[in-house]
């Protein structure tokens, strides 16, 4: 699990930033100006640093020359769009910069490759009572290994990227099977008995009424 600062002054943004980033596996603290976002970087290492450009008193880019020399890669998220200021931001050392308002996909997509690029990124997600490794595609519940078909890994995969949402079955009908396949509600219902039974998750998995699936999030 990564260790993200968030250097935001509006708590809405804040905590939407935070929800997203839970689905690849980030743990998240929140600063709301520089003064605190330094004193968080002195008491401990952060992999990450999502940094606000406009914030109360100290602004994001001199909040750089505070943290360039402790080594954590940092994106700008901030609604300054000028090509002046992006400019300026990736001269100050920050890996990049993303303009508000930002899709969540992008900002995961973003966060992921300056996590891997910087070496910060764990191959292996760990969530209730299983370990997952994407890149091997295996899974080992309680240190044993789970065999998967291609199928119930990527179901898995989705779930877990998404977790605490509620997913619609034709959403995950389209992102594990794809559009041009004839499987339907029932085939996705057992896959999911199938993942519920191999990993030993009777309620981890909720079926959501009326939409689907939510894989519950880790209390």
């Amino acid at each position: 699990m990564n260790l993200v600062l968030i250097v935001e002054d509006e708590p809405a943004i804040a905590d939407l930033i935070e929800i997203t980033l839970a689905r690849i596996d980030c743990r998240c603290v929140q600063a709301r100006d520089g003064e605190a976002a330094a004193t968080l970087l002195e008491q401990g290492a952060y992999d990450l640093v999502l940094l606000d450009v406009m914030l109360p008193g100290t602004d994001g880019f001199a909040l750089m020359d505070y943290i360039a020399p402790t080594g954590t890669p940092v994106i700008f998220v901030t609604a300054r769009a000028d090509v002046r200021d992006r400019v300026r931001g990736l001269k100050l050392g920050a890996y990049d910069y993303i303009v508000k308002p930002f899709e969540p996909d992008e900002l995961l997509a973003r966060v992921d490759g300056v996590l891997r690029h910087t070496g910060r990124r764990g191959a292996r997600i760990r969530v209730f009572n299983i370990e997952i490794d994407p890149e091997q595609r295996a899974v080992w519940r309680e240190g044993e290994a789970v065999e998967l078909s291609p199928r119930e890994f990527d179901l898995l995969l989705t779930l877990v990227r998404n977790r605490g949402i509620a997913l619609y079955r034709d959403v995950l009908l389209e992102r594990v099977w794809g559009f041009a396949s004839d499987a339907g509600p029932h085939t996705l219902d057992v896959n999911i008995h199938r993942l519920r039974k191999k990993l030993g998750w009777s309620g981890e998995i909720a079926t959501v009424f009326g939409i689907g699936y939510r894989l519950e999030a880790e209390p």
